[in-house]
Order: structure tokens, then C-alpha cells, then sequence
């Protein structure tokens, strides 16, 4: 069994990975990407005031754990036709790591 989640890693893989098209904090301005505050449990494609592709907009997805696990490990091919350019993060304990900094920067 792997490590459990680290937040303080997974603080680094958004700064490093993420953080030049998205922002976590409520309030945070739209990017390349859309800010993420309050993203979790709410369908995909919902940031008020951003323009998500209608890939993103009909997938039906509620994220959460499950879903941004597998979402994060290869974007394109978890929502075809997505206009969201990462390549994917390819190793199970950098998407636990990430998925926890989320959890806890972006919940209201």
C-alpha cells in the first residue's frame, strides 16, 4: 500500500504544474484555466465567467477524489475534446498528493 496524501508536495506539483493557468482562492481570477475555488462536488464546466469547452460543460462529471484521480492522470482521454493542454500527471502518488492541496485550498 502507497503513502497516504501529502499536501505539502501536493502544494508543489500545483505551483509547479498548475498554477500558471489556474488559481485556488475565492475570489482568484479566471487564467488560462478556471479558478478552482469550491470546485469539489460540483460539476464540471461550472466556474461563473469562464469559458469552458462543451466537452468539459456535457461530461457530467462531479469531482471528486475518484474522478480528479483519474481525470489528473491523463486529461484528454478522461474528457475528449477538453481544451486543457497537461499532458497528465502519470504517477499515482503525485495525483493523491495534488488532490490533497486541492481539497484544502480550494473548500470553502
Amino acid at each position: 500500500m502507497g503513502k497516504g496524501p501529502n499536501e505539502k508536495k501536493g502544494g508543489k506539483i500545483f505551483k509547479t504544474k498548475c498554477s500558471q493557468c489556474h488559481t485556488v482562492e475565492e475570489g482568484g481570477p479566471h487564467k488560462q484555466g478556471p479558478n478552482l475555488y469550491g470546485f469539489f462536488g460540483r460539476q464540471s464546466g461550472q466556474a461563473d465567467g469562464y469559458s469552458y469547452s462543451s466537452a468539459n460543460k456535457k461530461s457530467g462529471i462531479t469531482w471528486g477524489d475518484d474522478t480528479l484521480f483519474d481525470y489528473l492522470e491523463n486529461p484528454k482521454k478522461y474528457i475528449k475534446g477538453t481544451k486543457m493542454v497537461f499532458a497528465g500527471l502519470k504517477k499515482p502518488q503525485d495525483r493523491k498528493d495534488l488532490i490533497a492541496y486541492l481539497k484544502s485550498s480550494c473548500s470553502a
